[in-house]
């Protein structure tokens, strides 16, 4: 579960036995938000990193690389899912 409160999204998997309580709440800086909002299940990852490339004026390597890494983190914490398809 998602959600926005005072300018930062605060993440909470809807999953028991997740662990410590430290592991359960996950807080996305400016740059996760703006990641988050573009997981949509139809971009591929690929895409997001284009796009935030693009919007931030940054080098694209670095980008997809701050994606991937995000992205890995947010489903080893099951509060994201693989769609088969997508890179």
């Amino acid at each position: 579960m998602a959600r926005e409160i005072a300018g930062e999204i605060i993440l909470v998997p809807l999953v028991s036995g997740m662990g410590d309580l430290e592991d359960e709440l996950f807080t996305l800086n400016a740059t996760g938000m703006a990641v988050w909002k573009l997981l949509d299940g139809r971009r591929s990852l690929n895409a997001v990193a284009a796009l935030l490339a693009k919007k931030y004026k940054a080098a694209p390597a670095v980008v997809a690389k701050d994606v991937a890494q995000l992205v890995a983190e947010l489903c080893r914490r099951k509060m994201l899912v693989e769609v088969k398809g997508r890179k």
